[in-house]
């Protein structure tokens, strides 16, 4: 096996960067002799600002959260700035246990837009990025053992004699428009201006700004948003003192909807 392997991904929270290295680490472990790989993190906005370029020598492992069902907004004009030139990928989408609705094909589409070929997709469980209990600490051990023979599965297909054919994965087309919650009297609601609070534990470690995928926390001031918010809530999950918060009425209710209906356990679904 020639080629360059790389894992490339938008992963706030952590979970879609430990499910795309897990299956990267694990076609690594096949290749013999010094490893050929290379990491790209386009979580924060810094790292959106140069466009990437890959080769026919290269295979892509791209991995990125799902937000209402769909590829998120924000990183569209991103994604498509990337070029793939005959570049094998892997699509991948991290969800938190809802539904993946229609983020796969769409990241699938993006890719195969821009001159890539891929040949295997996923959808894998994370822990919800609202919720500390919607898929508790996934991707667990039984995720990443899905991750690692879905891995075996990818490099006995791309080192297969012949042609290495696209896939197919499930979705629609035309795209479903993004999942948006109910209030309590049944009618759809828009939570994209909802932000998060901070309370007075705040120790100013500018660790929440940080973070922010979008770079919307003021560095000054962490309490005031620049910007969009995604709702990622990296800045919520990896705050010390637990000083970020939401409490928004039509937030929380979303949220212990979600935990209700959505408690089941969800498998990763594999196309390859």
């Amino acid at each position: 096996m020639n080629q360059k392997i790389n894992a490339v991904y938008f992963s706030a929270t952590g979970t879609t960067e430990k499910i795309v290295t897990g299956i990267t680490n694990k076609i690594l472990e096949n290749v013999a002799g010094e490893p050929n790989a290379k990491r790209i993190d386009f979580t924060l906005p810094e790292a959106r600002k140069s466009p990437l370029a890959f080769s026919e020598a290269d295979v892509v492992i791209v991995g990125i959260p799902v937000i209402a069902g769909r590829v998120p907004n924000v990183l569209l004009k991103y994604l498509n700035s990337i070029t793939g030139n005959g570049a094998l990928a892997v699509a991948v989408v991290v969800y938190g246990n809802r539904n993946y609705d229609d983020a796969l094909i769409e990241l699938k589409d993006i890719l195969e837009s821009n001159g890539f070929k891929v040949i295997a997709g996923g959808a894998f469980i994370g822990e919800h990025s609202f919720s500390k209990i919607l898929a508790q600490d996934r991707p667990d051990e039984r995720d990443m053992a899905i991750a690692s023979a879905f891995a075996q599965s990818i490099y006995r297909k791309i080192t297969a004699p012949g042609d290495i054919q696209t896939v197919a994965v499930n979705g629609n087309r035309p795209y479903r428009d993004y999942y948006k919650p109910k209030d309590k009297y049944g009618n759809l609601v828009d939570i994209r201006k909802i932000t998060p609070k901070t309370s007075s534990d705040c120790i100013d470690c500018k660790l929440c700004a940080s973070v922010c995928p979008t770079g919307s926390i003021d560095y000054e001031n962490v309490s005031v948003l620049n910007g969009p918010c995604i709702k990622c809530c990296a800045c919520v999950k990896k705050c010390p003192t637990e000083a970020k918060y939401f409490d928004d009425e039509i937030f929380i209710k979303h949220k212990g909807e979600l935990e209700i209906e959505f408690a089941s356990r969800r498998e990763p679904e594999l196309f390859i």
